[in-house]
């Protein structure tokens, strides 16, 4: 008889780790909240605009594909998606704008002649990157740190004799200065700290390996939008027999002998051999596991940055943009300085924008675009959200109409806004947490909880809040870190 797993939320990790333990022989159940799958990689509706709810970035595609290779199944059968010419498109107020193409030497160009940087050292900083991404990627990215067996390999060995080649005794702002004098290319490669909620001026410079995913592997896109990735998983889950249950909510795991054997769902009791917790660590011991105590760095974490994110449904198209684009602060110093210290958002904030209808074009009616406008903030800490969202629009109108020479406010026809407030109800991440614990120091990577626990047997952890971290690529690594750990 096949050993019984359940998985507890059906965010995109739960989903993947559910595919790969129903084929390793597992009976797999998965446990979900809410009333459909997805988590924050769902999709909504307002009016007859189509909205992708949260992540927007997808690289490493042979993450997914390797989903539906261990199945055996066509992947073309479940979701189609295309490479973007242009990854992202960088603004600033000035005038100056930089298209981040997807071909490298085109981005080079692009970068040399529009800052006025030297092709040899940006082509140097491009290459450390890719550098110290293969490096650290077996021991960072697809292995769980917390095991003894990870450190004696000759990846980890690799990684040790060049550890003073991956930066990590200065901050990404002071790698990417002591690199560039041009201010507005600091910004650019200070952007991606972001990526995991953190702060360029306290994280490592062997974050500098992120931009690697984005400006070296290329950035994708799925031809019906970014949500098609979590269904596409989810009737590939179907399709194995893993078992959904919705609107089940779990109140408890239940404890045995420091053993994990089932959970309560509804008042009802559900047995299991293998128990693991798809939604957000801190949130799992507090409301599932009350009668154990965390672990001392979960007591005194930072939580990773959130963000205040309007949709507007827009009554017209703008050739200005593209569909990943940027618009800088004018000051980013200070705008991280009121995000982590001040613990709220600058008054002249960096604007991410996706109209996903560029690509996905039944997102919106014709003539028409769906924005999706994110701002990072601070996580939840009682802040009056209501009269930073209302300030923080008026401050986003004004910069976006100055920077692309429109007139934004005549074209919005509807508008829904979510706070990080909004966001840890819909999502159950404490505090409205986008990554969970940031990586503001060092030894934030070792920080990250364990894919399992050293008090509980048979109890693991997913998802973008545990190890490696948050984003679609990391979350599919951290399925396949623990599917590899339960044997």
């Amino acid at each position: 008889m096949s050993k019984r797993v359940i998985i507890i939320g059906s965010g995109i990790a739960g989903l993947a780790l559910s595919v790969r333990l129903k084929c390793k022989g597992y009976d797999v159940s998965v446990f979900e909240k809410n009333k459909s799958f997805g988590g924050k990689l769902s999709e909504f509706k307002l009016g007859n605009f189509r909205y992708d709810f949260g992540p927007k970035l997808f690289t490493m595609p042979e993450l997914l594909i390797d989903l539906f290779k261990i199945s055996n199944r066509d992947i073309n059968k479940y979701i189609k998606y295309k490479k973007i010419e242009i990854g992202c498109k960088y603004f600033w107020e000035d005038g100056k704008y930089i298209n981040a193409f997807s071909d490298k030497k085109k981005l080079i160009k692009e970068i040399s002649s529009k800052l006025n940087t030297n092709e040899n050292k940006l082509i140097k900083y491009l290459n450390k990157s890719k550098f110290k991404f293969e490096l650290t990627r077996k021991i960072f990215l697809e292995s769980s740190l917390h095991k003894a067996s990870t450190y004696f390999s000759i990846d980890a060995f690799k990684g040790i004799i060049n550890f003073f080649k991956l930066d990590m005794t200065m901050s990404l702002n002071k790698l990417n200065s002591k690199n560039f004098n041009n201010k507005k290319l600091v910004q650019l490669f200070n952007r991606f700290a972001t990526y995991n909620g953190s702060n360029p001026y306290k994280t490592s410079g062997i974050m500098s390996m992120i931009q690697h995913l984005e400006h070296d592997l290329g950035v994708f896109m799925p031809t019906n939008g970014l949500s098609d990735i979590s269904k596409s998983i989810f009737i590939l889950a179907n399709d194995l027999g893993v078992k959904f249950h919705f609107n089940s909510s779990v109140d408890e795991i239940i404890i045995d002998n420091k053993k994990a054997i089932g959970v309560n769902s509804q008042n009802k009791k559900h047995l299991a051999d293998i128990i693991i917790s798809n939604m957000d660590i801190n949130l799992t011991y507090e409301r599932l596991l009350p009668n154990i105590e965390k672990p001392h760095y979960l007591k005194t974490y930072e939580p990773s940055s959130s963000a205040i994110v309007f949709y507007w449904n827009i009554n017209n198209t703008f050739k200005e943009i593209d569909l990943h684009n940027i618009i800088f602060s004018n000051n980013d110093a200070k705008e991280f300085d009121s995000i982590f210290n001040k613990k709220t958002v600058y008054e002249d904030p960096t604007i991410y924008i996706c109209p996903t209808s560029k690509v996905v074009k039944n997102d919106a009616p014709k003539n028409c675009e769906n924005w999706f406008i994110l701002i990072n903030s601070p996580h939840d800490s009682g802040q009056n959200w209501d009269e930073i969202k209302d300030t923080l629009r008026r401050n986003i109108i004004r910069k976006i109409n100055k920077t692309l020479n429109i007139k934004i406010e005549k074209h919005i026809l509807i508008e829904e806004v979510f706070t990080p407030k909004d966001i840890e109800i819909k999502t159950l991440s404490q505090y409205g947490s986008l990554y969970g614990s940031s990586s503001n120091s060092l030894m934030s990577a070792f920080l990250r909880h364990p894919n399992f626990s050293r008090k509980i047997k048979n109890l693991y952890f997913c998802g973008g809040s545990v190890h490696p971290g948050g984003g679609i690529p990391l979350c599919l690594n951290s399925a396949k870190i623990v599917s590899e750990l339960i044997k």
